[in-house]
């Protein structure tokens, strides 16, 4: 098939509105670090704190409301396999944000943190910090290599060009306006792109329940027509399955640094607060469309339209059933414009995970343990690398995806089993827990969801679980609430041993948490003086010293 010339300058149109915006904002947020009394890398990575309320609910709705959100959905509806009933993200994403805001917003906001890593740092001490700040950073990776492979699937189908250009030039427009503006340029551009999407993907929605060559929705939606009925079936044995998927996906989110940027950016707490609030009722309205576009694809009878036999799922094209709903069932303007959003939705997810690792990597790592000098001019240019390096490696690993459902699935779960428990206990159960108890929840569950397995890692399922149901390939597949499992688990590990060890540093049998940090940053200064005593020599080298 010919390239699609008129997509391609309408999405290049798309794209140079989207970077013109980022500029623009990137100008505003130069304006207020020339204001900021502070730190000017807290206007970066958190606004300055006083960001506007409307930009605020849309930039949460809009980073919530990603590539992998909208195209995950419209899979798992359309997929024959699960249906509706197992479409969790409509439910979850909105659980997500009011948990966070009821729950998460204030504690983080009372102590003025930046960074999800800041209480860490100041309980566990910067060592124990890095270890656990490693799934934070897996998770962000993972997060922008979904969307930015959704984005490069989408693309490909609807204007006949590679995957891999389409997802180079996403990923360098997202790096590009996140680079010159941080959070400003993000939650500016979400803007214009939430408009985008509720625009786009709600004018597809009448173009495709009216197209001819698909049956009766609601009959399709309980009767098996051209394929299974796509509203799904939920067996007894699959519960603690489909139980794992929304907690997953409802309590996860909590671990992600984009969320708390959101927060902290706001002028006060009733602020955060409704920002999250709104977004929880945004977030399904936006996912309507996605819902009608998998159920209406699964209702088709795809040989009477122009994408023909055999049908997208039989060709392992269910990842990409949205676009290629927009392309062949809709009118030729209204799957441009339907592009138009769903481009939108993805860059709006991947600026905030690329800013959202770059801004623990400047602030956690380098500043606070790499280089404690470190000026605010030198973390400002860490951010800017960091962004650069998260995006081409999560360029790089979205080249190799198959399922946006399935790294939405694999992003939260990294976050879910190993982080949730830690980030409850700091932030709630401070007091109860300390250095041993982190360490030893960390190491168990990292061993543990090792053992259990995963096939898109390379990871062979070495431990047998309950209900487990072997497959034709000798792999498990797991019927057992696993990451839930792990998770509850860890939670216990973590006080358990914070509390055993506590019994004997009483005894004089452990180290203190106050003596190991002490001995950790005597070591930290020791290095940093001597990095300023040899910086001190180059310069009276270069510059003798003025006689008196």
């Amino acid at each position: 098939m010919a390239v699609n010339w008129v997509g391609l300058l309408f999405t290049g149109v798309f794209y140079i509105i989207v970077l013109s915006i980022g500029i623009w904002a990137s100008r505003k947020s130069k304006r207020e670090e020339k204001k900021c009394t502070g730190n000017r890398s807290e206007v970066v990575m958190v606004g300055g704190r006083n960001l506007n309320m409307f930009v605020g609910i849309c930039t949460m709705t809009a980073t919530w409301v990603g590539g992998m959100y909208i195209l995950g959905t419209a899979e798992v509806v359309y997929d024959p396999t699960k249906g509706l009933v197992w479409a969790v993200g409509l439910i979850s994403c909105s659980l997500n944000l009011i948990i966070g805001g009821m729950f998460f917003s204030t504690p983080m906001r009372s102590k003025n943190y930046v960074t999800l890593m800041d209480p860490f740092q100041e309980k566990y001490g910067n060592t124990i910090s890095t270890v656990l700040f490693i799934p934070v950073l897996i998770a962000d990776l993972f997060w922008v290599s979904g969307i930015l492979g959704g984005l490069g699937g989408t693309v490909g189908v609807v204007m006949d060009i590679p995957s891999s250009v389409a997802v180079t030039i996403s990923a360098a427009v997202a790096i590009l306006y996140t680079l010159m503006g941080g959070l400003y340029s993000v939650a500016y551009t979400d803007v214009i792109q939430l408009i985008f999407m509720l625009f786009g993907l709600w004018m597809s929605v009448p173009f495709i329940l009216t197209t001819p060559s698909a049956a009766n929705i609601t009959a399709a939606a309980v009767n098996k027509l051209y394929q299974d009925p796509w509203v799904g079936k939920l067996e007894m044995e699959d519960v603690g399955c489909w139980i794992d998927n929304l907690l997953l996906l409802s309590i996860g989110g909590i671990c992600y640094q984009a969320f708390y940027q959101r927060v902290l950016s706001a002028a006060t707490d009733a602020q955060a607060k409704i920002t999250c609030y709104i977004g929880a009722v945004l977030c399904p309205i936006l996912a309507i469309p996605s819902v009608v576009a998998g159920a209406l694809a699964a209702s088709t009878n795809w040989n009477q339209t122009t994408f023909g036999s055999p049908s997208p799922y039989e060709q392992g094209k269910a990842g990409m059933i949205l676009p290629i709903a927009l392309q062949h069932l809709c009118p030729f303007y209204v799957s441009l414009i339907g592009m138009g959003a769903l481009a939108a939705a993805v860059m709006s997810s991947v600026d905030s995970a690329l800013l959202s690792a770059a801004s623990q990597l400047a602030r956690n790592i380098y500043k606070n343990i790499i280089y404690r000098q470190a000026s605010e001019k030198s973390v400002l240019v860490v951010v800017k690398v960091s962004i650069l390096l998260c995006g081409v490696i999560g360029a790089c690993l979205a080249l190799k995806m198959s399922s946006v459902a399935l790294f939405w699935i694999l992003s939260s779960d990294v976050l879910y089993s190993m982080m949730t428990p830690q980030v409850i206990c700091i932030l709630y159960l401070s007091q109860w827990v300390n250095v041993y108890g982190a360490c030893s929840g960390f190491v168990f569950s990292l061993l543990l969801r090792g053992l259990v397995g995963e096939a898109f890692l390379g990871l062979p399922d070495v431990l047998p679980l309950p209900w487990d149901r072997i497959q034709e390939d000798g792999h498990r597949y797991r019927l057992f609430p696993f990451r839930t499992a792990i998770m509850l688990l860890t939670f216990v590990v973590i006080l358990l041993v914070s509390q055993m060890s506590i019994r004997l540093k009483g005894k004089k049998l452990l180290t203190s948490d106050a003596e190991m940090n002490e001995m950790h940053d005597l070591g930290l200064d020791q290095k940093n003086v001597e990095e300023n005593e040899a910086l001190n020599k180059d310069e009276e080298q270069f510059n003798p010293t003025i006689p008196q």
